[in-house]
């Protein structure tokens, strides 16, 4: 299996790039379409209804893949011998990195069913700052994986 890895190594690192980036794009346009949709729609009306189609296709259709597709590739590529040390700190804060923009991805999803009941209680400003938390994670692990510190 360990050699099987070894020789699909660039197809699983492509892929994983391919992935996080499709994942990346989601998570940061879902909150901007929250935006838009707390401020230019009322509970009910067809904007409303619109921007929740954007939203639960964006959500399902890009997102979810995208974030499974970057999950089995990144095992993938942890599993492949020499490619990971944990006896440094850059895969733990990885780790750490991925795992907080997996909450946040579980985070978005649960105000797209607020939206769905039309129970939001946040405003466009609160969803303007959550859309840094897919920054600051990316700045993380992009560090931690170039640099290894």
């Amino acid at each position: 299996m360990s050699d099987m890895l070894s020789l699909a190594y660039p197809w699983i690192k492509s892929i994983h790039i391919m992935a996080v980036i499709s994942w990346m794009a989601g998570l940061f346009y879902l909150p901007r379409l929250f935006v838009y949709h707390v401020e230019r729609c009322k509970t009910g009306d067809a904007t409303d209804a619109t921007f929740q189609v954007m939203e639960a296709k964006l959500l399902r259709a890009i997102m979810g893949p995208a974030m499974i597709a970057t999950w089995l590739f990144g095992l993938a590529l942890v599993f492949t011998p020499g490619i990971v040390d944990w006896g440094q700190l850059w895969p733990w804060t990885k780790a750490a990195g991925v795992l907080g923009m997996t909450w946040y991805h579980h985070w978005l999803a649960a105000r797209r069913k607020d939206f769905l009941r039309g129970e939001n209680s946040l405003t466009g400003r609160q969803y303007r700052l959550m859309n840094e938390v897919p920054t600051v994670l990316m700045v993380l692990i992009v560090l931690s994986v170039v640099v290894k510190f």
